[in-house]
């Protein structure tokens, strides 16, 4: 994930991290949805517009259990899977790809080292996710807030969620290219070191972007009227301050850094030990195979 590594086919990049981007999402979901929900609900359902986050957690246990903290886990953990690997997988592949354009490679004067290729991996993975994730993300909210959906409206919100994956995911990219080429001592400790950067990637991430993460909570969970983003934004800040635009930044600030630390400890490890299992079932696939042709040939004798 940073040009000072030995890159193999792009493709074969790309299936590295379409496969350890499902551990990624998977583990990114049980560590945080609980906290997801409690800054879902300040954000986006009325009733809850003024709690702080302990009362609106206290609220929700108190009314729905425990249980209630885990509304809409089955959506994103069925497809954090998927659109975390996809935006993995997309970014590996079309980054290697980049090799082969010498312009791409050239550092960006005052960036202390990023190149260009990294931008453009990460629109592209960004964009990917942003289209996998948005009805899952629309579902989730609905039943996090006590809602219902329907299957022709799962779009709704698009727009504002591939804003705001833009910006998310290019950060973090930019970020975890950063710390892998600056702090490489850092990254190459199994748990410290990706739990760190990664967590601090990913929060410094949400907080650039969250208000584009307010607007698409109120949008997806039909809080207010229906209206324009500009306008909604413009609304926010008249009645709310820009305290408003950063509802929820609590709840989501501690679950991006406990989510996304503990999701690249196990990314970043079963990226080391992949290429190994593949390799040692790829030989004992062909032992097998060579004692059965062995085998078989000495049976026709």
């Amino acid at each position: 994930m940073t040009h000072n590594e030995d890159r193999q086919h792009w493709l074969k990049e790309g299936a590295i991290g379409l496969t350890v981007g499902v551990l990624y999402g998977t583990t990114n979901v049980m560590v945080g949805h609980p906290l997801d929900t409690i800054k879902t609900k300040m954000q986006a359902q009325k009733g809850f517009e003024n709690t702080s986050m302990v009362r609106t957690c206290l609220t929700t246990v108190r009314t729905q259990g425990v249980i209630g903290l885990y509304r809409g886990c089955v959506p994103p953990l069925m497809g954090s899977g998927i659109y975390r690997s996809s935006q993995f997988a997309a970014f590996e592949a079309v980054y290697t790809y980049c090799d082969r354009y010498p312009s791409l490679k050239k550092e960006i004067p005052g960036t202390f080292g990023l190149q260009p290729r990294v931008l453009f991996a990460g629109a592209l993975a960004a964009t990917t996710r942003a289209i996998i994730e948005s009805p899952l993300e629309l579902a989730k909210i609905r039943r996090q807030t006590g809602q219902t959906y329907q299957l022709k409206g799962v779009y709704k919100g698009f727009t504002v969620t591939w804003i705001r994956t833009l910006g998310l995911m290019g950060t973090y990219f930019i970020l975890i290219d950063s710390f892998r080429r600056n702090l490489p001592h850092l990254f190459s400790s199994p748990i410290l070191g990706p739990f760190l950067l990664s967590g601090t990637a990913a929060t410094l991430a949400w907080w650039l972007i969250w208000p584009f993460e307010t607007m698409k909570s109120q949008v997806q969970g039909n809080f207010g009227k229906d209206m324009p983003l500009k306008q909604r934004l413009a609304l926010t800040l008249r009645e709310r301050g820009i305290v408003g635009l950063y509802r929820g930044i609590g709840p989501g600030t501690i679950r991006s850094f406990l989510a996304n630390g503990a999701s690249m400890i196990v990314m970043s490890n079963a990226q080391k030990w992949l290429p190994r299992w593949v390799s040692e079932i790829r030989e004992h696939l062909i032992l097998k195979f060579n004692n059965n042709l062995m085998l078989t040939v000495l049976f026709l004798l």
